[in-house]
């Protein structure tokens, strides 16, 4: 008994050899693949990961420097923006400056004007207070010695008046200050009596009388004894038996004043003499 041949008898042998040759092939390439499959796959998988997050890292970093970006742009613009108004305030204060020392110079200007003013009015405060007799002077000058008879009366001394004719001759001559005794002649002092006794600013004085005159010394004793007051004076000397003499000194010494004789007493108000009810004219 025999038995049938299966459909492998049955196949041709090279077309057998052909087949199972192909299906070894294929077995030995899908038993390659199989095990490697996976790990490709993962691979993949894997490589769109990273593509991914470095898309994204990229994305971010485009958002984040677009956004620093505006950020730099926005203080660019503050700063050139500060730049400009510092730029502004600086040169406010250079102007200013300048002003400043425009005015400083205008104001040096004026205060030597000022300055030049004090003094000249200092000259004329001492000028003035040197002939009102406000203000102690220091020159040289002459000095007269004026005493009394020794055998005169009481009649014939030496009165007030008699050295109002003095001092008056030694204005007339030239003198810039005078004092008697100590007492300085001033404008608004006098030379008065009270009962016997002889008063210069009130206050009282006896002899010898000493009369201290600051001026020009070639002029001031020449024209002395020029003067109509002196002549006055001289006659009266020589009939009541006077003594005097004048002497030339290089450093005389005169006070003020008293400061009592500065004080205002009265006053009177200057009218328009045209009484058109105008001011001084």
């Amino acid at each position: 008994m025999t038995a049938e041949p299966t459909d492998r008898a049955r196949t041709p042998l090279l077309t057998l050899i052909t087949q199972e040759s192909l299906d070894r092939d294929y077995q030995a390439a899908a038993s390659r693949r199989g095990p490697e499959q996976p790990a490709s796959r993962g691979l993949r998988a894997g490589v769109v990961v990273v593509v991914a997050a470095f898309a994204l890292l990229v994305t971010i970093a485009a958002v984040q420097t677009q956004a620093n970006s505006d950020v730099d742009d926005q203080s660019r613009s503050a700063l050139i923006s500060r730049i400009e108004s510092r730029r502004t305030s600086v040169a406010n204060l250079q102007e200013a400056a300048a002003q400043l020392r425009t005015d400083n110079l205008n104001a040096e200007g004026r205060l030597r004007d000022l300055g030049a003013r004090y003094g000249d009015v200092q000259a004329r405060g001492a000028t003035l207070g040197a002939l009102s007799g406000f203000e102690a002077v220091r020159g040289d000058g002459v000095r007269l010695t004026l005493d009394n008879s020794p055998l005169a009366s009481s009649s014939d001394q030496i009165r007030a008046s008699d050295l109002v004719l003095v001092v008056n001759a030694l204005w007339q001559s030239g003198a810039e200050a005078v004092a008697i005794n100590g007492q300085r002649v001033a404008s608004t002092g006098a030379i008065s009596t009270s009962g016997d006794a002889i008063e210069v600013n009130f206050r009282g004085i006896a002899p010898p009388y000493t009369i201290l005159a600051i001026g020009d010394q070639g002029t001031l004793s020449s024209r002395f004894v020029d003067s109509g007051s002196a002549l006055q004076f001289v006659a009266a000397a020589n009939q009541f038996g006077f003594s005097w003499d004048m002497e030339n000194e290089d450093d005389l010494r005169l006070p003020a004043a008293p400061a009592s004789l500065q004080r205002l007493r009265y006053a009177t108000e200057k009218t328009n003499p045209k009484g058109d009810g105008g001011g001084p004219p």
